[in-house]
């Protein structure tokens, strides 16, 4: 299981990332439950848990109306795993990382392939 964290994102944006990866990977929520913009000034930050599995197809590209901000938190196969759907179907440039002996966190930054 890996947390997938999007910021920096419209919410149509964040639908689209999680609609890819809803797409390959199973999910802790449902089709219905789709990022909505909250009110106030405060930055939102939508996420949600994917279940990576061994055999799994790469989505196609999508677009995305700005860059998005992700980040992915968890053992180091599921990131793996996700990271490869995510460059499947967006532009993606790592911008850190931290790594332990079982958990691993990606920070990217996705945009339209192109």
């Amino acid at each position: 299981m890996a947390t997938v964290s999007l910021t920096a994102a419209s919410e149509e944006d964040a639908a689209a990332v999680f609609g890819v990866l809803r797409t390959v990977f199973s999910t802790d929520r449902s089709t219905h439950d789709v990022p909505e913009e909250q009110p106030g000034d405060r930055s939102t930050v939508w996420s949600a848990e994917f279940e990576p599995t061994q055999e799994w197809s790469p989505p196609a590209p999508v677009p995305l109306e700005g860059a998005v901000s992700a980040t992915l938190q968890g053992d180091h196969l599921a990131v793996g795993q996700l990271f490869e759907a995510l460059s499947s179907a967006f532009a993606v440039h790592r911008s850190g990382a931290a790594s332990g002996d079982q958990e691993q966190e990606v920070d990217l930054r996705l945009a339209t392939k192109g």
